[in-house]
């Protein structure tokens, strides 16, 4: 429960500082133990404007570990982003460590041309 509780206490402290805006979306990153999630969220709308996951049928064919998995989730989200037109967003890490699965969908998103 200790775990939990901290997690959740860094997650607010990220929130409260970031907030994305039309053009400048949020990137927010959800790491479950067995995938990961990523969207871009408006958050002056509460609209989500693209998301995608280690569960989409294209990266679920492919083979490799977590973290390969996970930047091919960054380069997938940075593509519908380009098509959407945000070329700039703010990352959310969601209260993980930017470490591992996080940074590796990191990593993959700026490779893909998302500015953050």
């Amino acid at each position: 429960m200790e775990k939990i509780s901290k997690k959740r206490k860094i997650r607010y402290r990220i929130r409260k500082k970031i907030s994305g805006v039309g053009q400048q979306p949020r990137l927010s990153v959800f790491r479950s133990n067995s995938d990961i999630y990523a969207q871009l969220i408006d958050d002056d709308n509460g609209k989500t404007l693209a998301a995608a996951s280690s569960r989409d049928k294209d990266i679920l064919a492919q083979k490799g570990t977590k973290t390969e998995k996970s930047k091919l989730v960054g380069t997938a989200i940075a593509r519908k982003a380009t098509e959407l037109g945000v070329k700039t967003c703010v990352f959310d890490r969601g209260g993980n460590l930017y470490h591992g699965r996080v940074k590796a969908l990191a990593e993959g998103a700026r490779e893909g041309g998302l500015e953050f």
